[in-house]
């Protein structure tokens, strides 16, 4: 069996440049907490997005367990727009209600989806049977539980937290179960 621990980053501070956007305050103490619950698991790999906020999410399971972080550039967030958008929330939305849609510059779910399962896909076969942390963001992870089931869709991804942890158990490329790992609050 593989467990892939996709773990969407913490909340981070607001910056224009999506690759060095750090945690905020409340994100690194959030960090933190994931790491104390993944301390119960046997994590073999950790891998992330190479987006600042992924790495600082997940930098703490990685030295924990002793362990680089691998930047896989499939991992990171869709690219919505090619400018600032006026309503976040409603463009989101919009390319979710229409996979084929993309704001101009922006990735459609397809073309999104499509990139972050070729990226699930190659660890898959690349850590068969280890169990593997994913440093990600919101609206990736929910296109490749998407992908799985249509139960993730726009809602699911409104209502994860920053951060969030879901594990996908797989046996080959066959997925068996989804489940959500559970953490305490730090509000």
């Amino acid at each position: 069996m593989t467990n892939i621990y996709l773990v969407r980053h913490a909340h981070s501070t607001y910056s224009s440049d999506e690759r060095t956007r750090p945690l905020s305050e409340k994100g690194k103490k959030d960090a933190q907490l994931m790491t104390q619950v993944m301390k119960s698991e046997s994590i073999d790999v950790v891998l992330s997005s190479p987006y600042k906020r992924a790495v600082q999410t997940v930098e703490g399971i990685a030295n924990y367990f002793q362990l680089h972080i691998e930047t896989v550039e499939d991992f990171k967030e869709r690219r919505l727009a090619d400018f600032p958008l006026e309503d976040f929330d409603e463009a989101v939305l919009k390319v979710w209600q229409d996979e084929t849609y993309a704001h101009n510059g922006g990735e459609s779910n397809i073309v999104a989806k499509a990139r972050g399962i070729n990226a699930l896909n190659d660890i898959l076969v690349k850590y068969k049977n280890k169990n593997i942390v994913v440093g990600t963001h919101g609206n990736i992870m929910a296109l490749i539980m998407n992908h799985f089931s249509k139960n993730y869709d726009y809602t699911f991804w409104s209502n994860l937290d920053m951060p969030d942890i879901y594990k996908l158990s797989f046996e080959e490329h066959s997925l068996i179960d989804i489940q959500r790992v559970r953490r305490e609050s730090n509000d």
